[in-house]
């Protein structure tokens, strides 16, 4: 095959005097080009056509064998009111989890601070035990709060509703009886 080699493209006066050569490729430089093409083309082929593969597919399989290893709780498994235990102990546990958790954005009384106060008659996402649980387990994203339901354990999140109903009673003087509603026994 025949190539001309050094052949002058004659820009040199419009580049500042700096000449340009039109040199073909090597032959084994466009052979290796067209190899890539029939191989991308083969490869693409094979692995849409023949195989009947797509990365679709290979991402459900691994929910799939993921879903089948790590089963995913139930929703229907959250604490509702009628099963938050309020009692002096789980308000002392609830006391520890709400210093370590809760005071950075609630303050150390539960004045408020970044976060709403609790001691305030009028509460901005419900003031009833399933609304503070639900409130505790889902957070409030929009306003900053995250959800603690991967973080705490449900125990954890009765003890921090527990101690929350508790200091919101002695504030006010509502009732634990009003707050948590029928079902749960307010501690002696």
């Amino acid at each position: 095959m025949s190539q001309e080699n050094d052949r002058l493209l004659g820009h040199a006066d419009e580049a500042d005097g700096i000449d340009e050569y039109d040199n073909p490729l090597p032959d084994w430089w466009v052979g290796l080009f067209w190899l890539t093409i029939v191989w991308a083309i083969g490869y693409s082929l094979h692995y849409h056509v023949i195989a009947n593969r797509s990365q679709e597919r290979a991402l459900a399989n691994e929910m799939a064998a993921a879903e089948a290893r790590w089963p995913a709780e139930e929703a229907a498994t959250r604490m509702s009111a009628a099963e938050l235990d309020v009692t002096d102990d789980a308000i002392s546990r609830g006391r520890t989890l709400y210093g370590q958790y809760c005071v950075a954005c609630h303050g150390v009384d539960q004045e408020g601070g970044i976060g709403p106060s609790f001691l305030d008659t009028e509460w901005i996402h419900g003031g009833q035990a399933d609304d503070i649980l639900r409130t505790i387990v889902e957070g409030v994203p929009a306003k900053g709060m995250v959800p603690w339901e991967g973080v705490l354990s449900p125990t954890q999140i009765n003890d921090v509703a527990a101690f929350v109903i508790s200091r919101h009673s002695e504030a006010t003087g509502r009732p634990i009886a009003d707050i948590v509603g029928e079902g749960a026994d307010p501690p002696p």
